[in-house]
C-alpha cells in the first residue's frame, strides 16, 4: 500500500504532551509565559545564535552545494515551509544535524561526515526531521517554541526544580518523535527515516531498516520508560514512528507509556505534579466517604493539605491510582497519607484503618500496606491479618 497518499501533511500534528504543556504553562505561569514571548528577549536570543553559527561553522553556499540545497528545498515544500534557507557544516566529528531556530528563516547545521554517509532518500529524511522542528516551533504562533525557551530559561538558574528538568526532558523526547514523523512525511516512507536513526547511532555506511525494526520489536515486552535525556532511545523512536505511520490503534497511549510511564512521585514533571495534586485531593474525599464515622480530627488533618476541602467534592475513582497507573513509590505516598489520617484520631483509628485496608487492596497495594504497618506502626502479622480479614468481610 502506498502510505504517502494516506499520510497527508495535516496528520503531522503536535503530540498530546505538547498541547497539554502549552496549555499549562500559558495559564498557570502566565507572567513568565508573556515575558518569554517578549520581542526584546527573542531579539537577544537570535543575535546570540547568529554569532554562534558564524563563529563555529562553515556556511555552505548554494552555488557550491546545489544538490544539498535542492534537497532542503524539496523537504521544505513537502512540509509546507516557505522561508529562506542557509546550511552550515560544523567541525564536530559526530554524525548529526540540528536546526538553529530563527522565526522566518531556516538554518540547518550538519555535523561530521553525515552528508557523505547518507543516500539521497536518507538525506531527504534528515532534512525532513530537522525541518519538522521548524514547523513545530512556528506552529500556534510560536507557542511550542515558547514553551521550550521558557523551560530552558528556568533551567539556567541554580534554583531550578527537578520538575522543571523532567518537563524539559519529556518535551524534548516528544519533540523528537514529532520530528521523526516529519522525516517519514517528506519521504513518503519510514525506511529512510529509520536508516538515518541507525546510521547516526552506529556510524555505519549501510544499514537495513527492516532488520532494525524487527530488533526493536523484540524489546516490546520491556515496558520500562525511556531514560533518554534529550532523545528517546533509537529502538523506541523506530517503533513509535512505524506504528504512527501504519496508524496502529493505541499508538499515542503506547508512546505515553514508553516516554512517561506510570506516575512516579520521584520523577514528576510539571503536568504530573499538578495531576498528582488533584489525585491527592480526590483521594482524601474518597477516604472520607469510606470512613463510617465523622471525625473532626481526621478532617482537620486533611485540611492541612487542602484547607477548603469538603466531603461533598468529587471523590477519586480509585482506578486512577490502580495497577499500571502509579509506581510503588507513589503507592507508598498514598499509604503515608492513609496513616496520617488514621493517626489523627485515636477514637476513629480502627474505622479509618479498615477503610485504608479496603482502598489498599483496590489499588493493588496490599503488600506495601502490610509492610508499612510492620515497619512504621510496628504492627504484628496477626494484627495485620485480622485487619485484612475485616476489610475483606466489609467489602
Amino acid at each position: 500500500m502506498n502510505k504517502e497518499a494516506s499520510q497527508p501533511l495535516d496528520r503531522l500534528n503536535p503530540l498530546k504532551y505538547h498541547d497539554d504543556l502549552v496549555s499549562f504553562l500559558s495559564q498557570d505561569e502566565r507572567a513568565v509565559w508573556e515575558w518569554t514571548l517578549s520581542a526584546d528577549t527573542r531579539a537577544q536570543q537570535v543575535a546570540d545564535m547568529r554569532d554562534s553559527m558564524l563563529r563555529n561553522t562553515y556556511r555552505l553556499e548554494p552555488e557550491s552545494h546545489p544538490e544539498i540545497y535542492a534537497t532542503a528545498h524539496n523537504a521544505m515544500a513537502r512540509l509546507g515551509i516557505d522561508a529562506p534557507a542557509t546550511l552550515y557544516q560544523a567541525g564536530d566529528g559526530a554524525m548529526n544535524a540540528s536546526l538553529c531556530f530563527i522565526s522566518g528563516e531556516v538554518h540547518l547545521i550538519f555535523y561530521g561526515p553525515i552528508l557523505e554517509k547518507l543516500s539521497a532518500a536518507e538525506l531527504l529524511a534528515l532534512m525532513g526531521h530537522e525541518l519538522a522542528h521548524y514547523r513545530l516551533w512556528m506552529a500556534n504562533s510560536g507557542a511550542y517554541y515558547n514553551a521550550s525557551r521558557m523551560l530552558d530559561h528556568a533551567l539556567s538558574y541554580s534554583e531550578a526544580k527537578p520538575a522543571h528538568r523532567e518537563t524539559a526532558r519529556l518535551l524534548s523526547l516528544h519533540t523528537e518523535l514529532y520530528a521523526d514523523r516529519g522525516a517519514a512525511v517528506v519521504c513518503g516512507d519510514v525506511a529512510p527515516a529509520i536508516s538515518v536513526l541507525v546510521k547516526t547511532m552506529t556510524g555505519l555506511g549501510s544499514v537495513d531498516p527492516a532488520a532494525y525494526l524487527r530488533q526493536a520489536e523484540e524489546l516490546e515486552t520491556a515496558s520500562e520508560r525511556s531514560t533518554g535525556v534529550s532523545h528517546p532511545e533509537i529502538f523506541i523512536r523506530a517503533r513509535a514512528l512505524d506504528q504512527w505511520w501504519r496508524e496502529v490503534d493505541g499508538v499515542e497511549e503506547w508512546i505515553a507509556q514508553r516516554l512517561c510511564g506510570p506516575i512516579s512521585i520521584e520523577s514528576l514533571d510539571l503536568l504530573r505534579q499538578s495531576e498528582l495534586t488533584k489525585l491527592t485531593r480526590g483521594f482524601f474525599v474518597r477516604l472520607l466517604r469510606e470512613v463510617d464515622v465523622q471525625s473532626e480530627e481526621v478532617l482537620t488533618q486533611i485540611r492541612r493539605y487542602f484547607p477548603r476541602l469538603t466531603d461533598s467534592e468529587q471523590p477519586l475513582d480509585l482506578d486512577a491510582i490502580g495497577e499500571g497507573k502509579i509506581d510503588d513509590a507513589t503507592r507508598r505516598y498514598f499509604i503515608a497519607l492513609m496513616f496520617d489520617c488514621a493517626m489523627a484520631d485515636p477514637d476513629a483509628r480502627e474505622t479509618v484503618m479498615l477503610a485504608n485496608a479496603k482502598i489498599a487492596k483496590t489499588i493493588g497495594a496490599s503488600d506495601l500496606f502490610a509492610a508499612a504497618l510492620k515497619r512504621d506502626l510496628k504492627w504484628t502479622k496477626a494484627a495485620t491479618d485480622k485487619l485484612f480479614a475485616s476489610a475483606a468481610k466489609a467489602a
